[in-house]
Formats: structure tokens, C-alpha cells, sequence
């Protein structure tokens, strides 16, 4: 009689070694980033105004001297220059972590995501300049631009210049196939000038990634709801964001794009458990690991299990917003700024980048 070892593996682990899907750490807090790795199966990670705003805050035995020290060290910086010196030194040492996995990929994996400042967000330029910059501060850096008009355009040229892209303020199909159709067109161009692979010599190809914040496009819709008294089964809104990521993560397979799909912006576990066995990445935050791992979610191949044909035609007959986020042509890329979820985010973005001068401020001028 033949025994059957019963599997332990955490659900996400499973998923990370039986799948083509990619997990990552939707934070770079080296402890969470650490076992993540470790214990889950964690082969990329993520920074962010709001999420280098809160490891300050839970570390602040680490970064309140840090801080101290970089002023001294830069005594003619301002807070908000001191500020994202953090958020490049918190980044460079969650890449480190993040190298295995980067070497054993060729690139494709192990990668930290670092996000533009987002009040570059009205100046191309800028935001270029910014991606080429700390694409330079490791191997492994991943830079995220956001998914407005504008932002696609810096993405091209950024991609091309060498830079490896993760798409970011991105909540919709629309959004995530324009930047899908950039990030081509700059390969295209660095193709055509016979340019080398990447910007780095290490790296065998760029690991571009496009995202969708499908919990964020949930809230948005929850909001349009509440705003103009449309009544609809609540569970239906926790669909919302999952079937746009499989709408484009399978649009991204028929045209063949050298990009994939990253779920972030975690609300409910089917953001998760939906899209296991897609050649994807999901970015949950730690503490959703540990929960999904926790209620042992089964790791089964989801990806190509359609969401519920009422539940999208019930979407799309009692919200328009929906629709103009599940369609290819739902939006022009020209309403891609004013989109609510966009305006939302990015206020949030932007508020977190004050937060993090004032708390600057407050080490380097404190108070009387």
C-alpha cells in the first residue's frame, strides 16, 4: 500500500512553484519582504510613497537617525530631497534581498518595484529622467510610472532608454493595453537603433510589468454606487476588479505582448486565488499572504475560469464605469486621467509624499 503525503506547502508557495504565476511582496519592509521569500514563495517586491511613508514609521529606531545622518551628510537638501533618499536606500536594500530570485529569472523575476515621484506626474521629462536614474541604483529595479496619458508616453521613451517599466495608477483594461502597446513600441525602437537587450548587461530581458489595482477599481465602482443610489448585489462589486485582470491578462496572450499583468491593490483573496495558473504576477501585501495561507485558499488553476456572465452583464447594464473598465475601448487614453480611481490614488500618492517632507521636517528642524 502506496502512502500519500498530504501537501503542506502554503497555498501561495504551491502556487509560486506549480504555476507559471509570480508571486510578489507588496511592500519593501525588509522583514515582511524576508519571509515573504522565505515562506511563501516571494520573488519581487514593491516601494511607494504610501508604503515607504509606513516603514519609516514602523522602523523609526532605524530611519529617524538615517534621516539625521543624511542631512548631515547633504546639509543643503530639503526634506522632500532627504525623504526619497530614504525611499532609494529602503528600495536598494529590498533589491538586494530580491537578487537570487533576479539571477535565477534572467530578469524576469526579482525585481523591486521603485515608483516616480508622483508630482512628475504632469511632466514627461521628468518622469524619464527620474525612471533612467533609479534604474541605475541596482540591477534588479523595476520603475513604476503612472498609467495616465502623459505617464504611457514616458513610459515608451523610459523603455526604450533601457529602463524596465511596472505600470502603476492603472485600474482598467484600456489603461493596462495602451501601456502593453508602448512598452512594444519602445522595445520596437530600441530594436531598430540596435541598442543592447537591456540598460544592464546582467539583465537578459526587461521584465516589464503592467499593473492593475483591481481592488482600487472595486472602490471606485462601490463609490459610483453609493453616489447615484444604484442598488446591485454587493458581492458583485468584489468581482469587478478580477474580471478585468483576466480580461487583460488574456488580451496580453493574443497579441503576444512581452509584458505581463501584475494584480495589486489587494481588497478580497480573489484577486489571488482567480488568477492562479496565469502567467502573471499577483502583488498582494504580507498580511494577505499570511491570511490566504492562513485559510488554506486552494492554489488551483483559475486563470482561464470565466468570472460569472451575470454578474459582468449586471455591471456593465447598472454601472457605465465598468464598462469603460472591461472594454479594450472602454476609454481613450485621454479620460485615463480623470477616471476616478486615477484622481483618487494619485491625490493619495501625492498626500503620502507630504506626509513623508513633514515627517522629514520634523527630525531635521524639530520642534521647541
Amino acid at each position: 500500500m502506496t502512502t500519500v503525503l498530504a501537501d503542506t506547502r502554503p497555498s501561495t508557495l504551491r502556487a509560486a512553484q506549480d504555476t507559471p504565476t509570480s508571486l510578489w511582496n507588496d511592500s519593501a519592509d525588509p522583514q515582511e519582504l524576508a519571509r515573504s521569500i522565505a515562506e511563501f514563495g516571494a520573488v519581487g517586491a514593491t516601494c511607494n510613497p504610501v508604503i515607504a511613508l509606513t516603514c519609516i514609521k514602523n522602523d523609526p529606531g532605524t530611519w529617524i537617525p538615517r534621516l539625521r545622518e543624511l542631512a548631515a551628510e547633504n546639509p543643503t537638501m530639503g526634506e522632500s530631497e532627504l525623504g526619497w533618499k530614504a525611499v532609494e536606500e529602503l528600495s536598494i536594500g529590498a533589491a538586494k534581498l530580491l537578487e537570487p530570485a533576479f539571477e535565477a529569472s534572467g530578469g524576469r523575476n526579482g525585481r523591486l518595484s521603485m515608483q516616480t515621484d508622483p508630482r512628475f506626474h504632469r511632466d514627461k521629462d521628468a518622469l524619464v529622467e527620474q525612471a533612467v536614474s533609479f534604474s541605475g541604483l541596482a540591477k534588479n529595479i523595476i520603475v513604476k510610472i503612472p498609467a495616465t496619458k502623459l505617464g504611457i508616453e514616458a513610459m515608451e521613451e523610459a523603455v526604450y532608454r533601457g529602463v524596465s517599466i511596472n505600470a502603476t495608477v492603472s485600474f482598467t483594461v484600456p489603461q493596462a493595453v495602451a501601456v502593453g502597446e508602448a512598452l512594444e513600441r519602445g522595445l520596437a525602437r530600441r530594436a531598430a537603433d540596435m541598442l543592447p537587450a537591456a540598460l544592464h548587461p546582467e539583465k537578459t530581458e526587461f521584465g516589464n510589468v503592467v499593473t492593475i489595482m483591481g481592488g482600487r477599481l472595486d472602490d471606485w465602482l462601490k463609490v459610483v454606487a453609493k453616489r447615484d443610489g444604484i442598488l446591485i448585489d454587493p458581492g458583485y462589486l468584489e468581482w469587478a476588479g478580477v474580471a478585468a485582470l483576466k480580461k487583460a491578462h488574456h488580451v496580453f496572450v493574443e497579441r503576444g505582448f512581452s509584458s505581463r499583468v501584475l494584480s495589486a491593490g489587494f481588497r478580497n483573496y480573489m484577486q489571488w486565488s482567480e488568477l492562479v495558473g496565469g502567467d502573471l504576477v499577483v502583488s498582494p501585501p504580507f498580511q494577505w499572504q499570511v491570511d490566504i495561507n492562513a485559510n488554506e485558499i486552494p492554489a488551483e488553476n483559475r486563470i482561464d475560469v470565466p468570472v460569472d456572465p451575470e454578474i459582468i452583464e449586471t455591471l456593465r447594464a447598472k454601472i457605465p464605469d465598468f464598462t469603460r473598465a472591461y472594454d479594450v475601448d472602454g476609454m481613450e487614453p485621454a479620460e485615463f486621467d480623470r477616471f476616478g480611481a486615477t484622481v483618487t490614488t494619485l491625490r493619495q500618492f501625492l498626500d503620502a509624499d507630504a506626509q513623508l517632507d513633514a515627517l522629514v521636517r520634523d527630525v531635521i528642524v524639530p520642534g521647541v
